[in-house]
């Protein structure tokens, strides 16, 4: 398996620390808000990585923290009169549940920022023991970026190009240098520690996190993967690895992996520019499979470029596959090994090439149909294609539903009620050979817009397309 390193700008054969083992990190959300379609890009591409090392044999230990404390938090919890908690629960909850409309499977561990201070207060202890970090008159912490030799080894950047990011703060030793730790002196929120009341620094976070639940073995690197945003390779990963590097004898990740922006209408999407799009809102319109198959259409390390004819053009292409699937409905087969998981694998194991993957989908789609209309009755054959749905589900992500239930997305439950309620009718009509009310109740629901279809194991339905 090949995948593209951040910070070699080369594509790199994987060899995870630990044989048949690997340790993946990917940044989480800051919970002050619900997720955007940016944030379901990121999410996406590293849960399709998890997936394709999972079917190239290796057990994946996955971990994704949860920011529950920060200064956004903090001024949302101010504006709407909850508690930072409250807050925090709240928009966690709601991540939880858009990641899953996706499929985004759970992370192996889900550290939380409130609950890991004593593992950052550790860290912070650390870089001041080691000359690397210093505090300032009002109790803040900094990190010494000009103590570190390989600071901005990560982003590549020159000295010059950090300057103007960060505050002015005047005690700083270096216009780039950050806070780890920042003090508290009234009743804003605030945790106890050995340097006092305060909160700790974004930055430092994630470098606690790993070094505390996911490092493993003694080795070079703290992990095997490390993922994000491309807005995140710098400042945020860059201070991470300056903060691991300098408080212990390794680095911090073997490889670094990171997504493009999405944007609409050719801008990156940001709540500065008010052109956010939530992810709940497109769940309202779309089935989340659907926002899945178009999402990961492209490859991850391009800018995505979010369009509404695009996405409708995407769903008739994921359209198709669940057509097949139909002919294939009521069957109860053994799950059996197809050629298609060799060839997905081979194609995604190129730095997770979905172009190409997607393309073995469509002529496995063509295929399947020309083999069925040749031998529709061959079991064996039926056997084969249901068997490779439960490929694309285990490797992709799509393919799993109920064809059906597929393409009845969009209808309320008690419009589903009264549909079931009219087919139920039409059966008992048939059964007492009354075609006439048979008839009408079928044309009552073409009306409705929905199509029927008589099958051995009884009547299913769809919207028609």
């Amino acid at each position: 398996m090949f995948i593209y390193d951040s910070v070699k700008k080369s594509k790199l054969r994987f060899e995870p620390q630990n044989e048949g083992k690997v340790s993946l990190y990917v940044c989480g959300p800051t919970v002050y808000d619900d997720a955007h379609l940016g944030h379901a890009k990121s999410a996406l591409v590293f849960d399709l990585l998890r997936r394709v090392l999972e079917g190239e044999g290796y057990e994946v230990f996955f971990a994704r923290n949860i920011t529950d404390i920060d200064d956004k938090i903090i001024n949302k919890a101010l504006q709407s009169g909850l508690s930072t908690a409250e807050i925090a629960q709240r928009y966690s909850e709601a991540y939880h549940q858009d990641m899953a409309a996706i499929g985004v499977l759970p992370p192996t561990l889900e550290p939380k920022a409130t609950e890991s201070i004593d593992a950052m207060c550790e860290m912070i202890q650390k870089l001041l023991d080691k000359g690397h970090a210093y505090t300032i008159s009002n109790g803040d912490i900094y990190f010494d970026t000009a103590t570190d030799k390989g600071y901005l080894s990560l982003s590549n950047r020159q000295s010059d190009d950090n300057v103007s990011r960060v505050e002015k703060v005047s005690e700083k030793r270096h216009e780039a240098d950050f806070a780890l730790w920042k003090a508290v002196h009234d009743d804003s929120v605030s945790f106890d520690s050995p340097f006092g009341k305060g909160r700790p620094g974004w930055h430092l976070e994630c470098s606690a996190m790993i070094e505390r639940y996911v490092r493993s073995g003694d080795h070079p690197y703290a992990i095997d993967i490390h993922g994000g945003g491309a807005d995140l390779l710098f400042p945020h990963h860059e201070n991470e690895a300056a903060q691991t590097r300098c408080s212990s004898n390794h680095e911090l990740a073997k490889y670094w992996m990171h997504n493009g922006f999405v944007t609409i209408g050719g801008e990156k999407m940001s709540k500065s520019l008010g052109n956010s799009f939530f992810l709940k809102d497109a769940l309202k319109a779309y089935d989340g499979e659907v926002l899945r198959f178009y999402l990961l259409s492209t490859h991850y390390r391009g800018d995505f470029n979010f369009n509404e004819e695009d996405l409708i053009a995407s769903k008739r292409r994921l359209d198709r596959l669940y057509r097949l699937k139909k002919r294939l409905f009521g069957l109860n087969a053994p799950i059996v090994e197809t050629d298609l998981k060799q060839s997905l694998l081979e194609v995604l194991g190129d730095d997770l090439n979905v172009s190409k993957a997607y393309a073995l989908i469509d002529e496995f789609v063509t295929s399947a149909n020309e083999k069925l209309d040749a031998a529709p009755k061959d079991k064996t054959l039926r056997s084969v294609l249901l068997s490779s749905f439960d490929t694309l589900n285990a490797l992709l992500g799509f393919g799993g539903q109920n064809p059906y239930a597929y393409f009845q997305f969009g209808l309320d439950e008690a419009t589903k009620a009264r549909i079931n309620e009219l087919i139920d009718k039409r059966s008992e009509a048939k059964k007492i050979k009354d075609f006439a009310a048979s008839d009408a109740l079928r044309d009552e629901l073409t009306a409705m817009g929905i199509a029927i279809m008589d099958t051995p194991e009884g009547t299913v339905w769809e919207i028609r397309d």
